[in-house]
């Protein structure tokens, strides 16, 4: 994701420099450490695949990034980590937002991600020019660590009414309806659904998805799961009651760990369902 994100930064016409272990993107300039790319910069973006490894890049960086300087994290991990390295930004005169994206990686290719923002009000507009740029759309949510939380209940949605639009169109077939007409109506009426409408399920309905490409991942049901185990680690802490939250998490555990999830899209569920009876 953080890839093609800073190749837009690119060709916006902003001074990027990139750090990753493991990718070599080649449309940027990449420095051979974390502390060596954010030196001298005005704000350093990161997208991490977890809220320990933030908190030890946080650790790493802040120190050599200059006062007054923004961390803008637009990674997915849990608020209280979230918190944790907000409060150790203030100590070095460090603004932080968190900032994570909707969008996928097309979304980050093409610039249309959505960007749900957390902090100061002052270091979201800071950087509202980069959401232009990298983004369609950027709400600004609140205090730190609401931007997470926007995330993990637009994610939870998104799990949960995936695993309904494919249990439906199993549903569906078994009935004897055409997939077609079933799309024709669910999309144009109360059945009416991002999972169904743009990211359609089904091989050949509706606009291209995915599922055209052999569940190739878009959103990898990986990412799906880590996204709903953040929900329900949310919610323990909240004392909310997401009953629909934890079946969908339980699921997708059982799809990643247990039936040949991994490395597809999450929305790969439908053939899945294909092939279960109800028993």
């Amino acid at each position: 994701m953080g890839a093609p994100m800073a190749a837009n930064l690119v060709k916006a016409g902003h001074d990027v420099v990139g750090f990753d272990p493991v990718a070599t993107p080649d449309s940027i300039p990449l420095a051979n450490t974390a502390r060596l790319a954010v030196e001298s910069a005005d704000v350093v973006i990161t997208m991490l695949p977890n809220g320990s490894i933030l908190q030890s890049v946080a650790a790493e960086i802040y120190p050599v990034m200059g006062a007054g300087s923004i961390h803008l994290d637009c990674s997915t991990v849990d608020v209280e980590n979230t918190r944790i390295i907000a409060q150790a930004a203030e100590k070095y005169n460090i603004t932080c937002v968190d900032a994570p994206v909707s969008g996928g990686i097309g979304g980050a290719a093409n610039g249309t991600l959505t960007f749900m923002a957390g902090g100061t009000r002052s270091g979201f507009d800071r950087v509202s020019p980069l959401f232009d740029i990298m983004g369609q759309k950027a709400v600004y949510c609140g205090s730190t660590g609401n931007g997470q939380a926007a995330k993990i209940c637009n994610n939870m949605i998104l799990g949960v009414t995936m695993i309904a639009t494919c249990e439906a169109f199993v549903l569906a077939d078994k009935l004897g309806l055409d997939r077609s007409a079933m799309f024709d109506v669910v999309s144009t009426s109360s059945g009416y659904s991002w999972s169904m409408n743009a990211y359609c399920p089904a091989p050949g309905v509706g606009p291209t998805s995915p599922a055209d490409n052999g569940y190739a991942p878009g959103f990898s049901a990986e990412l799906m799961l880590k996204d709903l185990n953040l929900s329900q680690m949310a919610a323990e802490l909240a004392d909310a009651d997401t009953p629909m939250g934890a079946k969908a998490t339980a699921l997708y555990q059982q799809f990643v760990e247990a039936e040949g999830g991994m490395g597809q899209d999450f929305s790969a569920m439908l053939p899945r369902f294909e092939q279960r009876n109800r028993s």
